[in-house]
């Protein structure tokens, strides 16, 4: 699309919004149940473009794209009339008489970028927050995901009119057109690199942002954990989608004592998944482009390598790298592929320590049945979320906001908080007009003693 169109496109959504029939709750829910309506119908067609542009099998595609896109349209639905009325707040006796009221009001015309890693899921949900909130929205997914990116818009443009919600296709040319344009907010998932391009196009016009970054999310396994369960889950949620998740387990920091018998669990569980010959498993998914595959080829050279490291075509088999230095080429990014290096520790307070050294992660898995160090981890580490005993669900809950913190991202969204994150929340002061306090106005002599005792 040409930047002329896209600045066309934006003015057409911003005198829609005008309109005021985007803020409407019947209608929201209109087009949330049509939404609904249409993925329902085009299901097949969606797991096709998943499977071509990912390799992914309808079972994970289903799992962590179309069900949970469909599994929040429904709670969406539920939920935003009880979320959109105005809530009563506690007003304090120096604001008497009167009432404190937040009303949640919408931003208006929103931009929406999405990845290529999970193409569907993460353009479709913050789209849902979006137009629950009572937002226009522009979406712009992923060049690289170009199967699932045309019937992302196939199926938008059969739900909604284009200044309301539309779909721009497209790469670089297309992005940057698009941040030239004034919206009033942007929603971006993506890498660090590109988020702060976001951010640094958004501060021109001070638009609020939600970045959803990455980073290297660590796992630890303390020596009480229960190691095969530890294993099945850490390989679970490293191998989902080939390793290329923003909250795939980057590292595992193992206790010296128990790495050999955890590496031996975690060789098992892949060959339990996927078999000896992961390359040849149907239901395994590919690296999405030769560039990334290449990337991922070269932090693996001069590792010592415990298991895997097969390649065929864009697929990496699943890779243990055992022994790896924190001062490793694969330690200083995130992997974002199937490949997971292994280190470990003798005291917890160091692994802690090397950890905090770091950016804040967008996700913390931690491996343990002492409480004590589950609560050591949660209160002395900073990350996005995380999960104890387990890995990735943390993302698949409604009741959770999910999001980074620093380097790892900027806001959060899910459930509520993608109605929350989609609103402004405007404070409202009622006053009445029976009586007038006069200790506000001046003259203010002889008034200092009674405002102290009123506000101290």
């Amino acid at each position: 699309m040409e930047a002329q169109e896209i600045k066309l496109l934006v003015k057409k959504q911003k005198v829609f919004f005008e309109t005021g029939l985007s803020k409407n709750i019947n209608f929201r829910k209109e087009k949330l149940n049509s939404l609904y309506s249409v993925i329902v119908r085009n299901e097949e067609l969606i797991l096709d473009a998943l499977k071509a542009d990912l390799n992914k099998s309808k079972y994970e595609a289903y799992m962590t794209e179309v069900g949970i896109v469909l599994s929040e349209i429904k709670f969406m639905l539920k939920k935003i009339t009880k979320w959109s009325k105005p809530k009563r707040v506690r007003t304090s006796i120096t604001q008497a008489p009167g009432k404190s009221v937040i009303y949640h009001e919408p931003f208006g015309t929103t931009l929406i970028i999405s990845p290529w890693n999970y193409p569907f899921q993460l353009a479709i949900n913050p789209l849902i927050g979006a137009i629950a909130a009572g937002n226009t929205a522009i979406l712009k997914p992923s060049n690289y995901s170009i199967n699932t990116s045309k019937i992302i818009k196939q199926i938008i443009e059969e739900v909604f009119p284009e200044e309301y919600v539309s779909v721009v296709e497209g790469g670089r040319d297309e992005n940057t057109s698009l941040l030239d344009q004034r919206f009033d907010f942007i929603f971006f998932t993506g890498s660090v690199a590109v988020g702060k391009v976001v951010m640094e196009a958004a501060a021109k016009y001070l638009t609020p942002v939600c970045l959803e970054l990455g980073g290297k999310s660590p796992c630890i396994v303390e020596k009480t954990a229960d190691l095969r369960l530890a294993a099945k889950r850490i390989i679970w949620g490293k191998l989902i989608n080939s390793g290329q998740t923003c909250i795939a387990p980057d590292y595992v920091l193992v206790d010296k004592v128990i790495k050999n018998q955890l590496l031996i669990l975690m060789k098992e569980a892949i060959i339990n998944f996927y078999e000896e010959k992961s390359l040849d498993c149907d239901y395994y998914p590919k690296i999405i482009s030769n560039k990334h595959y290449d990337r991922l080829l070269k932090l693996v050279l001069n590792e010592e390598v415990y298991y895997g490291n097969e390649t065929n075509g864009t697929q990496i088999s699943p890779t243990i790298l055992n022994n790896v230095s924190w001062n490793s080429p694969i330690m200083q990014e995130e992997i974002f592929g199937p490949i997971l290096p292994i280190l470990d520790f003798e005291d917890l307070s160091d692994a802690i320590l090397k950890i905090k050294e770091r950016e804040k992660p967008l996700a913390l898995y931690l491996f343990s049945k002492n409480k004590e160090i589950q609560n050591k981890i949660v209160r002395e580490i900073s990350y996005g979320g995380g999960c104890i005993n387990d890995t990735i669900l943390h993302l698949s809950s409604e009741t959770l906001p999910f999001g980074g913190v620093g380097n790892s991202g900027l806001g959060n969204y899910h459930g509520y908080y993608s109605f929350k994150t989609f609103s402004h929340e405007k404070g409202i002061l009622k006053k009445g007009s029976l009586f007038d306090i006069a200790l506000r106005y001046p003259p203010y002599n002889k008034k200092m003693t009674l405002i102290k005792k009123i506000l101290k």
